[in-house]
């Protein structure tokens, strides 16, 4: 489907230059995109989500705006934290980042997340690591030194400009390893040494596995080339590591931008704190889940702008579950045509910095004209609520979703209540809908039957 005419201009937040700037891509007719995906070794928490939505809309945006899109996002599956767990789990590294990986399919797929075109796996990447390592070697930006090789930041003069701090300020900052063998106490590991416990290649330094940093480098250079649009994640990601991705992408490619715009979530907290397994308030996705519908945890997310800190709580869940009652409400009073656009009130928050808090007071007004009665409203409703990855299930299944109880047992209990309402034995017929309704079903009696509905 086209945006409309009178779509304006997309303009993002760009971190290195600290601005909203219009977006100009490198080539109209093929935006690329990367973002660092997870870290392999445990289930996803719900402050992982955010970067992930956050590259989801802006995916579907571009997508809408643009003939082609391609969207990197990677796999790490080669880091001490997945050594560590595999040991703990008496299990092979393949096989729990095998597990883990799938595990985190299936929960953005829960929440409407589309996969990237491309999702390289670090281990799958090695020869890029090495070749980009050489190279670094070769221009000067790198040393060995016992048994690993270094990134010399003082060797590389824009670095600090990403984050925008100088190179004093980070490194004084920063939680870097201080080891002897190091030049300057901010450089930064590309290869380290592996014993016969850990995950390690064969290499010009010997056998050893690749420093965190590296593996972005290699990956986006492979599949998006030495420049491309877009590269996004979390805050927490813009020192040391994209700072770093970005330092050793431009000292190896100098004729190269690497990325051009640089897009970052502020994170999430839960119930007004950072989000810890000591404070009790520590939530996979899965936890989440199974105490609310997945597209309301969906719309929650977009409750903030993604640039603002966003604070979860299960009141906001119910909230946002409510908010979608009323969206399907909306949907059910005034069924949608297929033809459908989205707004132009939808589209101008979206492209002014994927401003979501905007585009869903318009999804708001929309319901108010839908339940009023108007179809172009409840269209452009139904057809926002796509590009948003919201409203893809039909009222009724959205209003029958969540109930402890089977249809069939449901529809068993409704004849009964039929049949004691026809004895006019109204007592039974009063305690079966109390009892359905302690199930969370709620029964609606219409001149063409009960009907039942989530209560």
């Amino acid at each position: 489907m086209s945006p409309p005419a009178s779509t304006p201009a997309l303009t993002l937040h760009d971190s290195q230059r600290r601005a909203l700037v219009p977006f100009a891509p490198l080539d109209p007719n093929h935006v690329r995109v990367y973002y660092c995906g997870p870290t392999v070794y445990d289930l996803a928490h719900v402050g992982n989500l955010r970067a992930m939505l956050t590259a989801d809309l802006l995916v579907r945006l571009l997508r809408r705006l643009y003939p082609r899109v391609t969207f990197v996002r990677n796999i790490t599956d080669v880091d001490d934290k997945i050594t560590a767990r595999a040991r703990a789990n008496s299990e092979t590294i393949a096989a729990l980042t095998a597990r883990t990986t799938a595990d985190f399919h299936a929960d953005l797929a829960a929440i409407g997340i589309v996969p990237p075109d491309l999702e390289p796996r670090a281990t799958d990447n090695i020869a890029e690591m090495q070749d980009i390592i050489t190279r670094l070697l070769a221009h000067g930006h790198a040393y060995e030194a016992e048994g690993h090789v270094l990134f010399a930041v003082q060797s590389f003069p824009g670095y600090g400009t990403l984050s925008g701090r100088d190179t004093d300020d980070l490194i004084a900052g920063a939680r870097v390893e201080v080891a002897p063998y190091k030049r300057n106490p901010g450089d930064f590991v590309l290869w380290k040494p592996s014993d016969d416990t850990q995950p390690g290649w064969d290499s010009p330094w010997g056998r050893g596995r690749p420093g965190w940093h590296i593996e972005c480098s290699a990956m986006a250079h492979r599949y998006l080339g030495e420049s491309f649009d877009i590269h996004g994640g979390g805050d927490d990601l813009l020192f040391p590591h994209h700072e770093n991705e970005r330092a050793q992408s431009l000292c190896c490619f100098p004729n190269g931008t690497f990325a051009n715009v640089w897009l970052h979530n502020a994170m999430l907290l839960v119930d007004g704190e950072k989000m810890s397994k000591s404070l009790g308030n520590f939530y996979t996705v899965r936890d989440v889940l199974a105490r609310g519908p997945a597209e309301a945890l969906r719309l929650l997310l977009m409750t903030s702008h993604y640039r603002s800190t966003l604070n979860f709580t299960f009141g906001g869940l119910e909230d946002a579950t409510r908010t979608l009652d009323r969206f399907y409400r909306a949907l059910e009073t005034t069924p949608p045509r297929a033809d459908g656009i989205v707004p132009d009130s939808v589209m101008s928050a979206l492209c002014d910095d994927l401003n979501t808090p905007r585009a869903l007071a318009a999804l708001h007004a929309l319901a108010d004209a839908a339940l009023a009665g108007d179809s172009e409203a409840s269209s452009g409703l139904k057809a926002s609520g796509a590009l948003l990855g919201l409203l893809d299930q039909t009222p009724a299944d959205w209003f029958r979703a969540g109930v402890g109880l089977d249809e069939t047992t449901i529809a068993t209990l409704i004849e009964e209540r039929l049949a004691a309402r026809k004895a006019r034995d109204f007592a039974r017929a009063d305690e079966i809908r109390a009892a359905l309704a302690a199930q969370g079903v709620a029964l609606e009696d219409t001149a063409t039957g009960t009907q039942w509905r989530r209560g």
